[in-house]
């Protein structure tokens, strides 16, 4: 029977990095879901990888995770081939789910208790509790706890094993945004302590606060790879100033937004009436990587 899992030379993977993949091809029938992706992914770093539905996102991260196989290409994970990897390699590993333990009747710190148990050095569960925000929670059942609640003792669940890698898929889905900048905070402190994090999300605003660098992934293949704010050129792009002049909305892209706006102050006696100087968001040049028109911001 022919094998499902083909594997090159790891010759070209970065022995260094956390995540090294080269020519990461799956398909599903006549389908290339992932079509040759190649990426590398730095201990240390938060990235953020972006992409439509469909868009072989799901399925890279799960070959990465070690529970999907592979057609063709070289993987690295922590240095070790995901498809192969044993129960110590696992153990360094840290997985938070769309949905995890919400609806336990246990509590968090029996819950916390029980999956430390499958780690051979894990972090002290009282002291996770703290970390994540839920120190008060320790005896709360998993079922009533708020929504954002849930979401920490889900990232407590992944990290106190005390993983070198974390996935987060989705982590904020349907957080209130007071709820989605404390969750925030608690994503930088794990990079504190020296936690790689791959994230996967639908906010851009999200990529571009928490992610050291993002990839956009399109058609099973890597569009690019760009710190947050030099993504698809942005930092090159033309500004656009904004004015209002008799009762009119104008505006004009310009190379040069400062020399812009110094002759058009030229034009008014005082303040320029409702200036703005604007740049492309990570929003824009996101959708137009994947082919989507940004829509038209209300006037």
């Amino acid at each position: 029977m022919q094998s499902c899992l083909l594997v090159s030379a790891p010759l070209d993977a970065d022995a260094d990095a956390a995540i090294s993949i080269r020519g990461l091809v799956k398909r599903y029938g006549d389908r290339d879901a992932v079509a040759g992706l190649d990426l590398d992914i730095r201990r240390g770093e938060i990235f953020a990888l972006l992409g439509p539905n469909g868009a072989g996102k799901t399925t890279t991260v799960e070959v990465l995770e070690g529970y999907r196989s592979r057609d063709e290409g070289d993987v690295r994970v922590l240095g070790q081939d995901p498809a192969a990897g044993g129960r110590r390699w696992r153990s360094r590993i840290g997985i938070v789910l769309q949905s995890g333990a919400g609806d336990s009747q246990l509590t968090c710190l029996e819950l916390l208790r029980a999956q430390a148990a499958y780690y051979p050095d894990p972090r002290d569960p009282v002291e996770v509790l703290e970390l994540v925000g839920l120190a008060e929670k320790a005896g709360a059942r998993g079922r009533s706890l708020s929504g954002g609640q849930r979401r920490r003792l889900d990232v407590a669940l992944g990290i106190v094993g005390k993983p070198d890698l974390l996935f987060l898929d989705e982590p904020t889905t349907g957080f209130d945004p007071e709820a989605r900048r404390q969750f925030w905070s608690l994503i930088r402190s794990l990079r504190e302590l020296g936690t790689t994090m791959l994230l996967t999300t639908h906010y851009l605003d999200e990529a571009e606060e928490l992610a050291d660098r993002v990839g956009v992934i399109a058609g099973g293949r890597l569009v690019e790879v760009a710190v947050p704010a030099e993504l698809g050129g942005r930092q090159a792009a033309p500004a656009v100033v904004s004015w209002t002049e008799d009762g009119v909305r104008r505006s004009s892209p310009t190379p040069t937004p400062t020399a812009f706006v110094a002759e058009l102050a030229g034009r008014f006696a005082g303040e320029v009436p409702d200036l703005a100087v604007t740049r492309p968001t990570l929003e824009d040049v996101y959708l137009q990587m994947i082919g989507q028109p940004a829509e038209e911001p209300a006037r």
